[in-house]
């Protein structure tokens, strides 16, 4: 292990890079990890021991590596490498992050296809790739991304994608379709102009099943015909609706949470849109029980990724103009987070894998399903009920006991968690004695003359 400054790091390996500065050889050592199968991290301002010794005009190095990265390797880099700035010792140092490509053979751009434009990471070291290679990787090209499908439709609008973009410091202008890559090589609109166009005929189906399994549809609502971008936003904000919080009432204190994690939820939301397959047309699915959430996206691993380099988060980016849109946008973090970070919170086992499928399987939290959330809105009406009688019974100073006996309960916590301390806490009920709240001479009295009788 090497040091930076003084933090454990690894030492440099067929995923990591040390540079002390930015040197002639980046692009060729961006391309070798494209070529892998992994990616892998470049580091600028690290020495080859792992020490921390930073960079300079760090706002202008990191805009120098972005444009060398995007202007000198082909096929497009373009969603397939973030550029960030870490802060360590006091030092900023360049992180370039490189996903693996699915259009190998990587190479540099005045050298071509040969073996001394075309790279491979082996250990630490950067090779040139022979020729066998070369064409081997060709023959295997995916060409069937969205970035080289034509766009059935060529009268798109983008005003939709427009207005996000407003909203962020990455303005577009009129070349924008080139700039971020929906256009074919022959200047036509790709499939992926047509996922962000303001009309198209991509449908996002939510659908809510009373029980644990298909037989009861009770919801199935649509997000789509509409920029990719704006029906991911309408699939979170209606999952977010979805995972509200719920109460569990323990004897020694009143519990709240949401059936799903929020974090998790967003990633994998995120996940299951930008790299599903829409080769096929065929787009990612919702799917909400009373016991659980079910994601289901076109398209298995990548190939030549397995299920372990899957969930370590090694990135291999399926639609990169997608990608690039997203991050763009602020939707995306960094390559390669989204999967650990679903992970932090549920097991590798709520992955469900088949050649042209992944499914995600997220159970609801402990405690909660849909039948109990109806029992919970139930008891929350009810108690609205008890309260607004409560606050006419005391007019008069009352005792706990009192108020209990009143609304004939007998389950201590639920009296006090569920009405009399929300009653506290509006001020719409106050204690005679606030300065020794445990007093057994403790009575509580309503703040306002009530007016509706109280009933027995």
């Amino acid at each position: 292990m090497a040091v930076i400054g003084s933090v454990p790091h690894p030492s440099e390996s067929n995923r990591i890079e040390y540079k002390q500065q930015l040197t002639n050889n980046l692009e060729k050592e961006v391309v070798a990890f494209l070529n892998s199968r992994d990616g892998g991290v470049i580091y600028i301002g690290i020495d080859d021991e792992g020490c921390a010794i930073g960079v300079t005009a760090c706002d202008a190095l990191q805009l120098a590596v972005k444009n060398r990265i995007r202007d000198n390797i082909r096929p497009s880099t373009m969603g397939l490498f973030d550029v960030s700035v870490e802060r360590i010792d006091g030092k900023e140092i360049i992180k370039i992050t490189v996903a693996s490509g699915l259009e190998k053979p990587y190479h540099l751009k005045r050298k071509g296809m040969t073996e001394q434009g075309c790279f491979l990471r082996v250990g630490s070291a950067t090779e040139p790739m022979d020729q066998h290679m070369i064409e081997a990787l060709f023959a295997r090209r995916v060409r069937n991304s969205i970035g080289t499908i034509r766009s059935r439709n060529q009268e798109l609008r983008f005003e939709q994608l427009k207005i996000y973009y407003s909203e962020t410091p990455l303005q577009i202008n009129a070349q924008f379709a080139r700039n971020l890559e929906l256009l074919t090589a022959d200047g036509m609109y790709n499939y992926a102009a047509y996922l962000l166009a303001d009309v198209n005929g991509l449908s996002i189906k939510v659908a809510k099943y009373a029980g644990t399994d298909r037989i009861t549809l009770i919801e199935n609502e649509e997000y789509g015909y509409c920029s990719l971008i704006k029906a991911t936003k309408s699939v979170l904000e209606k999952l977010k609706i979805e995972n509200r919080t719920f109460a569990k009432i323990t004897y020694e204190k009143r519990l709240e949470k949401k059936p799903l994690h929020e974090e998790a939820l967003h990633e994998a939301v995120i996940n299951a849109i930008i790299h599903n397959d829409y080769s096929n047309e065929i787009p990612p699915k919702f799917e909400l029980f009373a016991d659980r959430l079910e994601i289901t996206s076109a398209g298995g691993i990548p190939q030549g990724l397995s299920e372990e380099e899957f969930f370590s988060g090694i990135s291999v980016p399926r639609n990169k103009e997608l990608m690039r849109v997203f991050r763009d946008l602020g939707m995306v973090e960094q390559l390669g987070s989204g999967i650990p970070r679903i992970l932090a919170h549920y097991p590798k086992s709520a992955y469900q894998f088949s050649p042209n499928f992944i499914r995600l399987v997220l159970p609801y939290a402990e405690g909660f399903n849909a039948a109990t959330e109806q029992a919970t809105e139930q008891a929350t009406e009810q108690a609205t009920e008890q309260a607004e009688r409560l606050l006419s019974f005391c007019s008069t100073p009352r005792s706990t006991k009192e108020m209990m006996d009143y609304l004939a309960l007998k389950h201590r916590p639920h009296f006090l968690y569920h009405i009399l301390q929300p009653l506290l806490e509006s001020g719409a009920m106050v204690q005679t004695i606030p300065d020794k709240p445990q007093s057994p001479h403790q009575r509580y009295v309503a703040t306002a003359p009530q007016t509706k009788p109280h009933r027995k």
